[in-house]
């Protein structure tokens, strides 16, 4: 991958012993025609679903993140200010935006966040340290928003962040790419899907 900001920057964490997959926000919002995030990336369904089969083929943990706010967005704070279209994923909202593409298998934790990281204000940290957990491998939507901030707040919480390249989207492929080479550059490392499914799938 391209590294816009040069020589010294780029480094490799690496994997660690204990990886998880955290698919972050994959809710039919950014994934259905009509919704509110639409974001008309159908691989990356596809994508995250290959590489939540090799976590569970090897035997590691995957967790799911939702956003979900009280009915009168008093817990929303100045994150809907900014986007007002997130009052979908209110309780009672219409529409059913909130509700995860992917079926998330038995045991597999589903975090409920009001902010961008799926580590702040969350059980997340906790609940992967608990299961031993050094690497979070992040896919889902969208790269430049709740996965470029989950990366990095994985990085400052002690865990190896490893980003998945097809199993993230946003808007533009430009967009994407752009905060691909920035997170790669500075706070995550980011692989291919081949690479990542292998991995996993070989750690057992």
């Amino acid at each position: 991958m391209s590294n816009p900001h040069g020589s010294t920057f780029a480094g490799r964490v690496g994997w660690g012993a204990r990886p998880a997959v955290v698919v972050v926000d994959l809710v039919r919002a950014y994934t259905a025609p009509g919704g509110p995030f639409f974001l008309g990336s159908p691989t990356v369904e596809d994508a995250c679903a290959q590489l939540v089969a090799a976590a569970r083929d090897g035997g590691h943990p995957v967790l799911w993140t939702v956003v979900r706010f009280a009915a009168d967005m008093g817990d929303a704070g100045f994150f809907a200010a900014k986007v007002p279209a997130l009052a979908c994923f209110a309780e009672g909202a219409p529409g059913g935006w909130g509700e995860l593409t992917l079926e998330p298998g038995a045991g597999e934790a589903v975090v409920a966040k009001q902010h961008a990281s799926s580590f702040a204000g969350t059980s997340l940290a906790a609940t992967l340290r608990a299961r031993g957990v050094d690497t979070v491998v992040v896919a889902g939507v969208s790269t430049s928003g709740c996965v470029r901030a989950t990366a990095t707040d994985a990085s400052a919480a002690g865990f190896r962040p490893v980003v998945v390249a097809e199993a993230c989207a946003d808007r533009t492929p430009a967009l994407h790419d752009q905060n691909l080479a920035d997170l790669d550059a500075k706070y995550a490392d980011v692989v291919d899907l081949a690479g990542a499914v292998d991995r996993l799938r070989a750690s057992t």
